[in-house]
């Protein structure tokens, strides 16, 4: 399946606010039997990338961006139930987010690839104050913290919490991994703050998280993944 072309087609009825016709190009790919959780990798995710990057180079305005980012998340709440499920792999994941919508969409996804390939999810979402995440860490004894996406103001947060995780050791096998905000854009930032693992992509996440033993921070080569190039009319895109 050509998915430049299906993108191109999803990315200009999104960002025109066309619900139907977003569920209209949604349909069409999946008619083809294109598995769900490819729909998820090769469409809502660069997808949703191209939105995110929009929006910071002030191309799309708010309002286009809040309504790009719910029309996403119907559709993904919508194909959730229709994801392939796997055997249990006897490995758990708890995925935590910074508060923004865009950040709430991209860890939801990342959570339901994961529980389609296995894996027993704890989806917390954004907002949970650090001692509790810990907490909960400490009770799951999960294989992978995943956080995904956060502002450049959020990032301190986020050190202080994998130093708190480190200092108390109540999780010695665990593994921490960042995707998403700051994390994409800046790169060695994960492993300043002392990160293990850094996936660009949901599927990139996926793959690492298989890797027996898990890699560590030493031993992770940085991989930086360019966004598909779609190129829109002026038209298409709302200046701020």
């Amino acid at each position: 399946m050509d998915f430049e072309k299906i993108n191109v087609r999803y990315l200009e009825k999104l960002l025109k606010g066309d619900r139907n016709g977003c569920r209209e190009v949604l349909g069409q790919a999946l008619q083809t039997g294109t598995p769900v959780n490819t729909v998820y990798t090769e469409l809502f995710w660069p997808v949703m990338k191209i939105v995110e990057s929009l929006f910071r180079e002030n191309r799309i305005d708010t309002i286009t961006e809040k309504i790009a980012t719910r029309i996403n998340r119907t559709l993904v709440d919508q194909l959730q139930s229709k994801l392939p499920k796997r055997e249990n792999r006897n490995k758990s994941i708890v995925v935590v987010c910074a508060d923004d919508e865009p950040e709430e969409l991209g860890a939801q996804m990342c959570a339901d690839l994961f529980e389609s390939d296995g894996w027993n999810v704890r989806f917390i979402g954004g907002g949970v104050p650090n001692d509790e995440i810990m907490v909960l860490c400490g009770k799951m004894q999960p294989d992978v913290l995943f956080l995904y996406g956060t502002k450049p103001s959020g990032a301190p947060a986020v050190r202080q919490l994998i130093d708190g995780v480190r200092l108390v050791g109540s999780c010695p096998e665990m593994k921490i991994m960042l995707s998403g905000g700051i994390f994409n854009r800046a790169e060695g930032l994960w492993e300043e703050i002392g990160a293990d693992l850094f996936a660009p992509t949901a599927k990139e996440a996926l793959e690492m998280s298989l890797t027996k033993p898990l890699p560590s921070q030493a031993t992770v080569k940085r991989r930086r993944r360019t966004l598909p190039k779609i190129v829109l009319p002026i038209e298409d895109t709302v200046q701020a």
